[in-house]
Formats: structure tokens, sequence, C-alpha cells
């Protein structure tokens, strides 16, 4: 999704200002059922059972300036935050699974994982 704006917040906000905006950003989404396969042996092939839940992994790209990148560490350091799906109109806990931060060009990348309870 480009050219969309994404919020972020750490665990610990409060209020409506605590949200992190970053415009422009390239925010897509993956999700995935988890299944158990069990291989039969002699029969007539694989049993496949859908055990109900699901993951859901965003990877948001976009611009940030270095005082952004630490309050995004920050959040990467101190537990779960919250984004707004932009997709499903709703806020989501999530983990971060991975950042990456180019100092020169000021990109970055970040792998959030849902937390579902």
């Amino acid at each position: 999704m480009a050219g969309t704006d994404f919020f972020i917040r750490p665990a610990s906000a409060t209020t409506s200002a605590d949200w992190l905006r970053f415009q422009n950003s390239d925010i897509s989404v993956r999700i995935v059922r988890r299944l158990t396969r069990t291989v039969v042996r002699g029969g007539e092939g694989d049993d496949l059972h859908d055990e109900g839940s699901e993951s859901a992994v965003y990877t948001v790209r976009g611009v940030m300036d270095r005082d952004r990148y630490k309050e995004v560490m920050a959040m990467f350091r101190g537990g779960q935050p919250f984004i707004h799906d932009p997709f499903e109109e709703r806020d989501v806990k999530v983990m971060f699974a991975s950042i990456s931060y180019d100092g020169s060009s000021e990109e970055f990348k970040f792998e959030l994982i849902e937390d579902k309870d």
C-alpha cells in the first residue's frame, strides 16, 4: 500500500498524542494459517488439519530521521507496541521481528508480527 500513513505507539502509551506517524509508507501484510500436516505412508495421501489460528506479518518501508529512529528503537527494546492496521482499520498489538535502517538515505524497513491474545 504505497503512500500510506503508518501509525505506531508504545505499549505504555496513554493518549492519542503518543502515536508516531510515518507519512508515505509502503505497507504490506502477509497472513498465514497454522496447519498441521500428517503424512500417511501407504495410505491415500496427506492429512491436513487447520488449527484455526493465523499469524499476520506486516512489512513497512519508508523514511525516518535519526531522532525518530531513536524513538522507534526505544519501542523495539521496550515491550510490544501497537500499530494501526490500515487494511482492517483496527489497532493491533505487535512485536518487532526486525528493523533495518540506512543512516545515509534514512530509509527503514520494519517487520512486525501480530500478537494474537
